[in-house]
């Protein structure tokens, strides 16, 4: 007897839909819980190797294997933390020269304004403080706000390394969990897509890192070579912040202006810092990430900037630091079943990520050579409109109209 029971296309279509739309929106609302886990997850496998090498390089017992892991983690993390808390306060001492550097770019504004808009002084003020009132209002809010996500952050950092110390503790478990959950003719793909979701996390990770390390020291070096105060500060927080796609440049472009002032009011160090900003983004989108981020995972950028915006909706910074390995991880899944192959397909890339120009790789953005023939085969005959066969049928058609009418 036959069990499986075949659905029209339609009912598929809104089985599919019903199901996104309840997985996001048990996400949204345990997105506290979730996000927490989800990161413990991608540490863990980032941090798997360094267990394995503890345990049978160094032959440490598995609990305190793990617990030596962890514990590497956190101290990375509190160096990384106490040096740029120790920057961050050497560039507090410099906030009343940021102060005074901003006022004289404003008042050059509002003089440029006033002599090409002849707009006074004195209306530019009445402007902003009609914009800003709103904002004013609604500081306290944004204040409140900003504690509660303080707090949310600072109780995420406390569960975090116990999440990641569990998970590779009962890494085994879980694994034998799913082999239980999934029969035993499935067991070789089973074991095929958790090794792929940990290769494909595990790279994307590590691909990060790289990218992370080489936007710091570029955007440093280019920050050294304009003068700018902090130089090596601003260079890791760039690097940092760009872990998020797209719009953490951005954050990180408008803290570098800012911090700029620290030095000079000159208007060229703010044109220099933007120009190296500039130079320095397009060496990662063009060189960087098809060379090394994008090579680990092959996902597609209309998917990837749909999905970061879709995470920063549901969960802000973390939804979207998140996006791309859960993509990642979904496209995994459904590449190794056949009824979901078709959106795995949606989700890569198969565009060749390099062409050869003088023995020089580059980048290539040219889908039309690209892109497969793809030929289906039908058993329809397609007509060849000649003009040969044109007028046999058009005598054809005149001898056939001619015995129909007689």
């Amino acid at each position: 007897m036959n069990d499986i029971i075949k659905l029209p296309f339609y009912a598929k279509l809104a089985l599919i839909l019903v199901s996104l739309i309840c997985f996001g929106y048990i996400f949204y609302i345990g997105q506290e819980i979730l996000i927490p886990i989800l990161l413990s997850f991608i540490f863990a496998i980032l941090l798997r190797p360094i267990a394995h090498f503890i345990r049978h390089k160094l032959h440490f017992p598995h609990v305190i294997a793990v617990m030596i892991t962890v514990l590497l983690f956190i101290l990375f993390f509190i160096g990384l933390f106490a040096f740029l808390s120790l920057q961050i306060s050497e560039m507090a001492n410099d906030f009343n020269k940021i102060e005074r550097n901003i006022n004289i770019h404003i008042h050059n504004i509002q003089q440029y304004i006033r002599e090409h808009f002849n707009i006074s002084s004195r209306e530019q003020r009445q402007y902003l403080d009609t914009a800003t009132e709103d904002s004013m209002e609604k500081g306290k809010e944004m204040i409140g706000t900003t504690l509660m996500s303080f707090t949310d952050t600072l109780i995420n950092l406390i569960l975090i390394p116990i999440y990641v110390f569990l998970i590779l503790l009962y890494r085994t478990h879980f694994m034998l969990f799913f082999s239980k959950l999934i029969k035993k003719e499935y067991h070789p793909k089973l074991q095929d897509i958790l090794s792929q979701i940990k290769v494909a996390v595990k790279s994307y990770i590590v691909g990060l890192i790289i990218e992370m390390i080489l936007v710091s020291i570029l955007t440093t070096v280019g920050f050294m070579i304009i003068g700018v105060k902090y130089a090596i500060l601003l260079g890791i927080v760039t690097g940092i912040l760009n872990l998020i796609p797209y719009v953490g440049i951005l954050f990180a472009g408008v803290l570098s202006i800012v911090a700029s002032l620290t030095g000079s009011p000159d208007l060229s160090i703010i044109v220099g810092v933007i120009v190296v900003n500039i130079i320095v983004q397009l060496i990662d989108n063009n060189v960087l990430v098809p060379l090394v981020v994008s090579s680990k995972v092959q996902i597609n950028a209309f998917v990837s900037i749909v999905g970061i915006i879709i995470g920063g909706a549901i969960s802000g910074i973390s939804g979207m630091f998140l996006a791309i390995p859960i993509i990642a991880i979904l496209k995994v899944i459904f590449d190794r079943i056949e009824s979901l192959e078709p959106w795995g397909y949606l989700m890569g890339d198969d565009l060749p990520k390099t062409y050869t120009w003088r023995n020089i790789k580059l980048p290539l953005f040219d889908s039309e050579t690209s892109v497969k023939k793809i030929i289906i085969k039908t058993d329809i005959t397609v007509p060849m409109f000649t003009e040969t066969t044109t007028e046999n049928d058009m005598s054809r058609t005149n001898d056939e109209n001619l015995n129909s009418q007689n």
